[in-house]
């Protein structure tokens, strides 16, 4: 029996899975050595055709929603493009964030995503809203500093940028911690080291939208992996995460009769 995918949501029109942190969704010149791909995954697992309506960076968990059909996919994908989309994320950054913020911050298409001699493009509109779970200090010498300060904080991003939450707390000089691209690299190691953590702590747990054929609010949450609760347990940190968010004991499919309003 194959791999198979965490399945959070199925009726006729889409389909809401679980993407593992580290899997990519789609080939990409990003990572031509990788074999595995969720589309090709999820298409063996449901026996049919399907359709990105939006996306994920390879190292990122959670909810990721489908059309089972071109039309599904493209009145999905226009709720995205519109922003008639609600979308959380759970995160744990270095440092002591504020309690709550926005982030207004313009961002530029990054390199990798455009031609190598395309002129400069200018940099789009991009905010996201945050608000701090818990924080840890920890006795352990990271950097220039005696202990270690990190905060797990719950983040919506208002617009789809690529990279963006790991970019906007990166401007805040609190990254996300695991990120090798724009993190920082002494509290990476640590958390290999320390923690046996070897993934990027950011996870979409949540997305809400309406649903394109009828007309219901869809609400799917995408419970958090082992290695992220572990992780979570060690630091404390548990009861600080809204429960739909971690495990449940019943993994049944939500249909439609159970979407969150």
């Amino acid at each position: 029996m194959g791999e198979s995918l965490e399945i959070l949501y199925l009726d006729e029109h889409l389909v809401a899975v679980n993407k593992p942190a580290g899997l990519l969704v789609h080939r990409s010149p990003i990572d031509r050595r990788e074999t595995r791909f969720l589309l090709q995954l999820l298409r063996d697992q449901l026996g049919q055709r399907i359709y990105p309506v939006h996306r994920l960076d390879k190292p990122t968990s959670g909810v990721l929603l489908f059309g089972l059909s071109p039309e599904a996919a493209h009145r999905a994908a226009e709720a995205f493009a519109g922003r008639r989309v609600g979308k959380k994320y759970l995160a744990v950054l270095r440092g002591y964030s504020a309690e709550q913020g926005t982030i207004d911050y313009p961002l530029r298409e990054e390199p990798e995503r455009r031609a190598a001699k395309a002129p400069p493009v200018e940099a789009r509109p991009a905010r996201t809203d945050y608000r701090r779970l818990a924080t840890v200090e920890l006795p352990i010498a990271v950097g220039r500093y005696a202990t270690s300060r990190y905060s797990l904080v719950e983040a919506r991003p208002l617009t789809g940028r690529r990279h963006q939450l790991r970019r906007h707390f990166k401007h805040l000089f609190h990254p996300i911690v695991g990120d090798t691209t724009h993190g920082d690299g002494q509290h990476n190691r640590f958390f290999r080291q320390q923690f046996g953590c070897q993934r990027l702590l950011l996870a979409a747990t949540e997305l809400s939208i309406i649903h394109p054929f009828n007309g219901r609010p869809l609400t799917v949450q995408a419970p958090l992996g082992d290695d992220f609760c572990t992780l979570l347990a060690t630091l404390g940190w548990s009861d600080a995460v809204p429960r739909p968010w971690l495990p449940a004991k019943d993994s049944a499919v939500p249909g439609p009769d159970r979407a969150t309003p």
